[in-house]
């Protein structure tokens, strides 16, 4: 049973590490309960998704990232006219925002970035180009020999609405050592996304969990989320994404010992424990359906979740990873999901306001 004292230090959005802890050891039921209660606090009864498109620029990537089974040696890069074309397609689609993504490599240049971006911004001005990772930014930045600061700026004057908070992965040194040595720091990624903060580039947050992390290691990793938040106030959403095992070296280790992916009852924790300590600092909690399934992202709207993500009509990088959840999902299907979960959908834009 849940003290009296525990909730309402919950309910105060003042949760710490050892609260944290103690909460695991609650029954599941009802610390899905409290994030619950506090969900219909923060946001009450909606529960939105996006229109979107992802597009990747690349599959071309120089990192050694050992969960990744998207990068390709001999792969390709989008050109302006094949990035216009996808992002016609979106618009057709009644799509307010593209996530454009990929990897890092030499001939993905600021310029590269800036030219595409002011071509979609030309050709379709409302659509938000939702875009890039604090790893390619910083990439990009060190080649053309320019701040992170300086190629923040020029991408936002160049079309960029948003930032992506990919790249987090879990920010512990420890782990980022053993799962993506080449990737930045884990106070690199901070700083980055400071920066864009304070520049007035508004990103979501992400964490990738269910490999080498232990429990105290995601909860610090949610706990610098929320640091951050305090600073700037810059992040949209926080979005857990469970750690997909095959195709990857990671993964093959992981079984090899007898592990697989994380657990349904594990999934549904975190989000209830993101929704717990963040409460009052981030409002939106993102159940991404690609990664966990139909069903689970709609259970998990009931253990603190308000949000299902978006349509996407791409995801390569989970399906190269074993994903089985498909890569497209109508914007009819995620509003019947959402009302089967008794709730109301709304449909948003990238910055969790309401689509017209």
């Amino acid at each position: 049973m849940l003290s009296d004292d525990i909730i309402e230090t919950a309910r105060s959005g003042d949760i710490g590490p050892e609260d944290a802890l103690l909460l695991l050891d609650a029954h599941p039921f009802e610390l899905f309960d409290l994030a619950n209660d506090l969900r219909i606090n923060a946001v009450g009864a909606t529960a939105s998704y996006v229109v979107n498109r992802n597009i990747y620029l690349t599959n071309k990537c120089i990192g050694n990232c050992r969960f990744c089974a998207f990068k390709q040696k001999q792969g390709y890069i989008l050109s302006r006219e094949e990035v216009l074309n996808e992002v016609n397609i979106a618009d057709g689609a009644g799509a307010v925002e593209v996530c454009v993504q990929g990897g890092y490599t030499p001939e993905l240049t600021i310029d590269h970035y800036t030219d595409i971006f002011e071509a979609i911004k030309t050709e379709y001005p409302k659509m938000n180009i939702h875009g890039l990772s604090p790893m390619e930014v910083s990439y990009a930045a060190g080649q053309a020999g320019i701040s992170v600061e300086e190629a923040l700026v020029r991408l936002k004057e160049s079309g960029l609405g948003t930032l992506t908070g990919t790249s987090a992965e879990i920010l512990v040194d420890r782990v980022r050592r053993v799962i993506c040595p080449d990737k930045l720091s884990t106070h690199q990624w901070m700083e980055t996304i400071i920066t864009a903060h304070n520049i007035g580039l508004r990103t979501n947050s992400t964490i990738m969990y269910g490999h080498v992390e232990t429990i105290s290691e995601r909860l610090e990793h949610i706990f610098r989320i929320r640091e951050i938040q305090e600073e700037t106030g810059g992040f949209t959403e926080f979005i857990p994404m469970p750690f997909m095992p095959y195709n990857n070296p990671l993964g093959e280790n992981m079984m090899l010992a007898g592990r697989y992916m994380t657990g349904g009852i594990e999934d549904l924790q975190l989000f209830a424990l993101s929704r717990i300590i963040l409460h009052r600092h981030i409002d939106n909690i993102q159940a991404p359906w690609v990664k966990l399934g139909i069903k689970l992202a709609q259970f998990a709207l009931n253990c603190g979740a308000n949000d299902l993500g978006g349509t996407l009509m791409e995801d390569h990088i989970t399906t190269a990873s074993g994903g089985s959840n498909g890569e497209y999902i109508s914007a009819g299907e995620l509003e019947w999901m959402i009302r089967e979960s008794g709730r109301i959908p709304m449909q948003r834009n990238t910055l969790y306001e309401e689509c017209q």
